[in-house]
């Protein structure tokens, strides 16, 4: 193991109240269902594809609606925080040689000023695309730019589709409990390891 990529919203960060935040102003300008406090919790027992039937959003506008979102969510970056734990997490990690990436679907804009914001400087690479799916074409070209083979990396997200995109590249993937995703959505895809405080990514690693 020489490399550990990390999913960005909702494994490093919680960005809950800014993505419902920008979220609710777009579905205000557009017209969809906008996300009520209440909701947060059985919303992460629901699919992608699930939430977005309950919010009347057609996947196939999210090329148009994903940069008008982001722009939003840089607009309170101040108020996205880093995971407890998850800064002590990724110095022990690079005291012990490890690179670090992320590998999100957000801007790399956001990324970065939350990096600085948050004063972490252990993060190597970041990479991103503002595919929603097909994070398994930007892992494949991440081993072939560092001459990885997938057993020399791990993936850490919170996502079901993060274990999706892992298993067809052959990575395995930590599942992080306190994300976007509940249990109830992840476990059918059989994530190779599960954790519910980030010094147990220290543990499996």
């Amino acid at each position: 193991m020489k490399h550990i990529i990390f999913d960005f919203d909702g494994t490093l960060a919680n960005s809950t109240q800014v993505f419902m935040s920008a979220w609710n102003t777009l579905a205000d300008k557009y017209h969809y269902k906008k996300i009520k406090l209440d909701e947060l919790e059985s919303l992460k027992k629901l699919s992608i594809m699930e939430r977005s039937k309950l919010f009347n959003f057609p996947m196939y506008k999210m090329p148009i609606f994903i940069p008008q979102f982001y722009r939003l969510y840089r607009q309170s970056i101040k108020d996205v925080h880093l995971i407890d734990g998850m800064k002590d997490l990724l110095i022990e990690l690079k005291k012990k040689g490890y690179t670090i990436s992320i590998i999100s679907s957000n801007d790399q804009e956001n990324i970065l000023e939350f990096l600085k914001l948050n004063k972490i400087d252990t993060v190597t690479n970041v990479i991103c695309s503002s595919r929603i799916f097909g994070k398994d074409k930007i892992i494949h070209k991440y081993l072939k730019d560092q001459h990885l083979k997938p057993s020399e990396v791990i993936y850490v997200g919170d996502e079901q589709r993060d274990i999706v995109a892992c298993k067809k590249v052959g990575i395995p993937i930590i599942w992080v409990s306190w994300g976007y995703d509940a249990i109830e959505v992840v476990r059918s895809e059989k994530p190779d390891y599960k954790v519910y405080a980030p010094a147990e990514i220290l543990d499996i690693v």
